[in-house]
């Protein structure tokens, strides 16, 4: 309960008093670290203690064994008697619903119902969370579109490439972690405390925390923006000035830290793992994705009818999912209702009813909005452009923009959701050198993308950065002109860094 405080009090620090760009340079810091973590537990798992050929052998034996085998593995004196084996709880013996019982395989059921539920959460994590807007609109136009979908390939290497890892270990090393544990996201610590001792420990919390600091911190930025920018000054105070702007949003920072760390007390003593919470926030936030996606692309798409599909397709996907669950297990629990089948309703509800409502609506009552008056309805706090050149404001570079990261964007979700795992199905139970293929990408993947995200921001900045450590060293010479509008800017934006 105290960490459920500690941490938001320590990213509303550095958050209220940094901004937007505090919030850019911690999270650069924070990744970095995550991602040495991440190759250093690939390493460790694939190269320094074992290979693809044992972690495969390990695997193919964990589902060999028979029910008393496996009450003789998890006993405490290696016998049946004082064994505290639950085949619901432990990884041993046959996996249900796959093929050949075996996890050496992507034809899963449960594997299948879970993939579906990540893509209509995942979807709405970025299509709902106001820091990946705010990101993007802080960003030029051409560094946002390919920063994004550089950014996207670098990210997924945490899942596969974790999961490649000390997620298969803990299986195929049958470390006593309960289906509980698991799904309380405790796996990556057991395997790297089994692995490295208590420094594994250590660095397993380091990256954890790295990853909440990180995203507190974009989070608080986003829905103080959002207060600060969207309710106060369209409603409260149109004419408000960047001071108070700021004033109010540092109030929401430190409020909506303290309603965070209140949210974690409530969800433990609620006893709701992180899994059950990754599977449900699809059905709460998934109805808002179509409209979203509809309102940005779609001169048809109606304001009103994305409001109403929103709420309508939540009032659904909740509905579904209730009665799902009661059809299946004849009761509502919360273990019933985080079985995949009912989450999984709930979340396909969630998006393609609301899609369906805002369609039908926008088709009878269109909007016909006008996209070239965007640009001329968005008010500035000051009328500072400082940050663009001209060829930023270029409509057919920005077209250009728009054409590029669209077709490369539609390239990258159809390979990685539709034909890498229509590819894999053929290979139906994994061969030793399919699956030495397998980590090989993962590992390749992992390392590429440390190497990336560490390197090329770095790359990228050099030339700031080297002005920047002339500076603290007396090295800098006379300032002319431009320097002295460059400080201008920057102390414009050390008074105003949310505008």
């Amino acid at each position: 309960k105290l960490a459920s405080f500690l941490i938001p009090w320590g990213v509303i620090l550095y958050t209220a008093a940094g901004g937007l760009k505090a919030t850019f340079i911690a999270s650069y810091l924070h990744t970095a670290i995550i991602f040495a973590v991440l190759i250093t537990m690939i390493t460790m798992v694939y190269i320094k203690k074992y290979s693809s050929d044992e972690i495969y052998d390990f695997l193919d034996a964990t589902v060999s064994h028979t029910e008393q085998e496996c009450q003789i593995i998890y006993s405490t004196d290696g016998s049946v008697e004082s064994t505290f084996y639950d085949d619901t709880k432990y990884a041993c013996g046959p996996v249900p619903n796959n093929n050949s019982g075996s996890y050496l395989t992507m034809l899963s059921a449960d594997g299948l119902m879970f993939g579906i539920i990540n893509i209509v959460g995942n979807f709405g994590t970025v299509f709902v969370d106001q820091s990946y807007w705010q990101s993007a609109i802080a960003a030029k136009p051409t560094s946002a579109s390919r920063g994004y979908l550089l950014g996207g390939l670098c990210w997924f290497a945490i899942p596969f490439s974790l999961a490649t890892s000390l997620g298969l270990a803990s299986t195929a090393l049958m470390l006593p972690i309960t289906s509980s544990e698991a799904g309380a996201g405790l796996v990556p610590p057991a395997v790297a405390t089994h692995l490295l001792g208590e420094a594994g420990s250590a660095l397993i919390l380091t990256m954890l925390f790295m990853a909440i600091v990180s995203t507190g911190s974009a989070e608080s930025i986003a829905v103080s923006s959002l207060v600060a920018y969207d309710i106060y000054r369209e409603y409260i105070n149109p004419d408000a000035t960047g001071e108070q702007i700021l004033k109010v949003s540092r109030y929401v920072i430190v409020i909506f830290g303290l309603v965070m760390g209140g949210l974690a007390i409530i969800l433990d003593w609620m006893e709701l793992s992180l899994g059950w919470v990754y599977l449900f926030m699809g059905i709460m936030i998934g109805s808002a994705v179509i409209p979203l996606w509809n309102m940005m692309t779609w001169k048809k798409a109606s304001g009103t009818g994305a409001v109403i599909s929103a709420w309508s397709g939540l009032v659904l996907a909740i509905a579904t999912w209730l009665i799902a669950c009661s059809i299946q297990s004849g009761s509502i629990t919360i273990d019933n209702l985080g079985k995949n089948e009912p989450m999984l309703a709930g979340n396909l509800v969630a998006i393609l009813s609301s899609g369906l409502i805002h369609f039908a609506y926008s088709m009878v009552f269109p909007q016909n909005f006008d996209f070239e008056t965007l640009d001329s309805n968005i008010k500035l706090v000051e009328d500072d452009t400082s940050g663009l050149s001209a060829e930023d404001k270029d409509p057919k570079m920005l077209a250009e923009a728009y054409r590029w990261i669209t077709t490369r964007g539609w390239i990258l979700t159809i390979v990685l959701v539709v034909i890498w795992p229509l590819l894999s199905i053929p290979a139906g139970k994994f061969t030793r050198d399919y699956f030495a293929f397998w980590v090989l990408i993962a590992i390749a993947w992992g390392f590429g993308a440390a190497i990336i995200i560490t390197f090329l921001p770095i790359l990228e900045s050099s030339e700031e950065l080297g002005e920047v450590i002339n500076g603290m060293l007396g090295r800098g010479g006379d300032k002319g002109e431009d320097d002295q509008y460059v400080e201008k800017a920057a102390d414009d934006d050390d008074k105003f860094p949310e505008a």
